[in-house]
C-alpha cells in the first residue's frame, strides 16, 4: 500500500528509485583527550586539517560555480577563521589533543552562533559540517559525505550540508528528500542551480528505511513510498511534459497574448554566463558581485573588479544586466572590514547598504569600476543597492551611484518598510528588483534556513504577494521598472502571478527560465492579473497556490 509524505517542493521534477541515507557520522573525539607532549607538532595537525578543509571546499565551490560558490565560500572562511585557529591552538598548548581541541573550538563558537539571533543560528548546520570534515580528516576516518551506490537512488539526510548539494552528480542523484530546510534555503537554491528533483522540510522522511522504493515530485512536494507502477507512470508522464515544454520554449519571455515580460538570469560571476546563454537568458537580473569580495585578505583592486564586469557585460550586448552592489555583513563577514559591534541579531544589523555606508571608499571603488566597465560595452547597466529601508537610504545610494557617473541606479526591496513606502523611494529609485527571499524572511519573521518554519517562508504567503503588489503599483506609477529577482521567480505557476501583480521583468536561477518562459506562453495577461487577485484574496499559501492555479488552465497542458 502506498504511503505518502508531503513536505515543500523546491526543485521541480520527479525521481525514482531506492532510498539510501547521507553517511554524516564523524566519532566525537573522547573528552578529556590528550596528544603525546609535543604542542608544536600537534598545533601543526590541527592547522593543517582546518587548511586542508577550507581548500577543499573552495575548490567545491569553484567546480560548482554560482550559488554553489557563494555558499561553500562563506564556509571556506568559517575554516580560516583566525580566532577559532587560535583557541584551537591555546587548547593544544594545554594539552588537548587536536581532535579534541577542534571539536571544542567549533563548540563554543557554535554557541556563540547559536545565540546570535534566528539569522546566524540557522548557519550551525553548515559550522557542524566544517568541524565534521576536520576532524575526520585528524581522526583518519572517512569525511562526510554522499554515499557510493552502483544503483542510481533516493538520497535521504536530515538536512543537506552545502558541499554535499553542490556536487551532487544527476547520473547518481535521482532526487533528494531532506526533513529540514525551507524553500529559500541554500539547499533549495543549490538543487535549483542543479536541476535536481527535491522536496525539504518532509515531516517523517527520518523514518525512511534504506533501499525503499521512493517517488519524489519535486513540484508538488509529495514524497511516496512503494508507490503501485501506474502512480509512477503518471508521475514521469506529467514530468516528461513539463520537460517537452520547457525545451520547445524559445525567444523573448511573453504572455499568450505577446505582453514582454524579459526573462533574466541570476548569477554569481563570469562562470555561470555559459549556462545563462545557454538556456536563453535575454540578460541579468542580479549580479551577485559578493564572490569577488568573500575569501580573500584583501579587496579586489579597481582592475580585479574591472575585468570580472566587463566579462559579463560583454556577454550581454544590447541587453540590461542588473548588478548588485556589496552584499556584505551578516553570514558574509569580509576579512578585509572591522566588523560591527557585537550585534544580538546580524540579519537586522548593519548589512548591504548599511555596511557601505560605513565604509563609502569601497563602494566608490565598486561604482567607479562598474561605471568603467559599461563604457566599454554595449550593455545596459543597471545598479542597484541592497538592504535598502528609507527614501534616505534610495537618495544617498542614488547620489553615489550619479557621482560615479552610473546613469541607472536602482533598490532592492527586501525590507517590508521599504515596500510600504515603494512610492516615496521611487522619486529617486530609478528602479526596482524585489528580493523575494529576505522580503518573505522579513516580512514572516522566519529564517529561511529552519525547516520548522517552512510555511513562513513561503513566497505564496498572501501578506507577501501584498507586498509585491504594492511595490509594483508604486514602480508603476513612477514610471519605473519593477523586477523579482528572487527565488519566486523560478516557480513557473507563481511568475505567471507575478506578472499578474505589475512586475516587469523575472530573474532566476538558468536552469528554471526555460520552463517559466513556457508556463508565461500558456498564459495571457488577464488571466495572469485574476490569478493574481485569487491569491491574493486567499488565507494561506496552499489555497493561494490552488486559486492561482485555477485560473491558469494552459499550465495543465505539462502538468502544473
Amino acid at each position: 500500500m502506498t504511503d505518502t509524505l508531503t513536505g515543500v517542493g523546491v526543485s521541480s521534477g520527479v525521481g525514482f528509485g531506492p532510498a539510501l541515507r547521507l553517511a554524516r557520522a564523524v566519532p566525537e573525539p573522547p573528552e578529556g583527550e590528550r596528544h603525546g607532549g609535543d604542542a608544536a607538532a600537534e598545533a601543526a595537525r590541527a592547522a593543517s586539517a582546518l587548511e586542508e578543509t577550507a581548500q577543499d571546499l573552495t575548490d567545491r565551490g569553484e567546480r560548482a560555480g554560482g550559488d554553489a560558490q557563494e555558499v561553500l565560500d562563506a564556509q571556506a572562511l568559517m575554516a580560516r577563521d583566525p580566532s577559532l585557529a587560535g583557541d584551537v591552538e591555546r587548547r593544544v598548548g594545554e594539552g588537548t589533543s587536536a581532535a579534541r581541541a577542534v571539536f571544542e573550538a567549533f563548540t563554543a563558537y557554535r554557541e556563540v552562533l547559536a545565540s546570535a539571533g534566528a539569522y546566524l543560528a540557522a548557519r550551525v548546520a553548515d559550522l557542524d559540517d566544517v568541524r565534521d570534515r576536520v576532524v575526520a580528516r585528524l581522526l583518519g576516518v572517512p569525511v562526510p559525505g554522499v554515499p557510493e551506490s552502483a544503483t542510481p537512488f533516493v538520497l535521504l539526510a536530515h538536512d543537506l550540508a552545502p558541499a554535499d548539494t553542490a556536487l551532487l552528480d544527476p547520473e547518481r542523484v535521482l532526487a533528494f528528500v531532506t526533513r529540514e530546510g525551507g524553500p529559500t534555503s541554500h539547499t533549495a537554491i543549490l538543487a535549483r542551480s542543479l536541476g535536481l528533483p527535491a522536496v525539504v522540510a518532509c515531516a517523517g522522511s527520518e523514518e525512511i528505511a534504506d533501499g525503499v522504493p521512493l517517488l519524489v515530485d519535486g513540484a508538488t512536494g509529495e514524497v511516496v513510498r512503494d508507490p503501485d507502477p501506474a502512480f509512477v507512470e503518471q508521475a514521469e508522464a506529467r514530468a516528461a511534459a513539463r520537460t517537452t515544454a520547457a525545451a520547445r520554449s524559445e525567444g523573448p519571455g511573453r504572455t499568450s497574448d505577446g505582453h514582454r515580460v524579459p526573462l533574466l538570469a541570476n548569477i554569481g560571476g563570469p562562470q555561470d554566463l555559459p549556462a545563462a546563454l545557454e538556456n536563453g537568458a535575454e540578460g541579468v537580473g542580479l549580479y551577485r558581485t559578493e564572490f569577488l569580495f568573500l575569501d580573500r585578505a584583501d579587496a579586489p583592486t579597481r582592475e580585479e573588479q574591472l575585468a570580472a564586469y566587463r566579462a559579463v557585460l560583454e556577454a550581454f550586448p544590447g541587453a540590461k544586466v542588473v548588478v548588485r552592489t556589496l552584499d556584505s555583513g551578516a553570514d558574509k563577514p569580509l576579512a578585509f572590514l572591522p566588523p560591527p559591534a557585537a550585534e544580538p541579531n546580524p540579519a537586522l544589523g548593519e548589512r548591504g547598504l548599511r555596511m557601505m555606508r560605513r565604509f563609502p571608499e569601497m563602494l566608490r571603488t565598486q561604482l567607479a569600476a562598474l561605471a568603467e566597465a559599461e563604457r566599454d560595452t554595449d550593455a545596459r547597466l543597471q545598479v542597484m543597492a541592497p538592504m535598502v529601508t528609507d527614501a534616505e537610504d534610495a537618495e544617498w545610494f542614488a547620489a553615489a551611484a550619479a557621482g560615479a557617473g552610473i546613469e541607472q541606479a536602482g533598490i532592492m526591496v527586501e525590507v517590508p518598510a521599504a515596500a510600504l513606502r515603494a512610492a516615496h523611494l521611487a522619486e529617486s529609485a530609478g528602479f526596482f528588483s524585489i528580493g523575494t527571499n529576505d522580503l518573505t524572511q522579513y516580512a514572516c519573521a522566519a529564517d529561511r534556513e529552519i525547516g520548522g518554519l517552512s510555511r513562513f517562508q513561503d513566497s505564496w504567503q498572501p501578506g507577501v504577494l501584498d507586498l509585491v503588489a504594492l511595490t509594483a503599483s508604486a514602480a508603476s506609477g513612477a514610471g519605473r521598472e519593477c523586477g523579482v529577482c528572487g527565488e519566486a521567480a523560478a516557480d513557473p505557476v507563481l511568475a505567471c502571478v507575478l506578472v499578474g501583480l505589475g512586475v516587469t521583468s523575472l530573474s532566476m536561477g538558468a536552469t528554471a527560465l526555460p520552463l517559466v518562459r513556457a508556463a508565461l506562453a500558456h498564459s495571457s495577461l488577464e488571466q495572469c492579473g485574476d490569478a493574481a487577485t485569487a491569491a491574493r484574496a486567499a488565507r494561506t499559501p496552499e489555497a493561494a497556490r490552488r486559486a492561482a492555479r485555477d485560473r491558469l488552465p494552459g499550465l495543465a497542458e505539462f502538468g502544473l
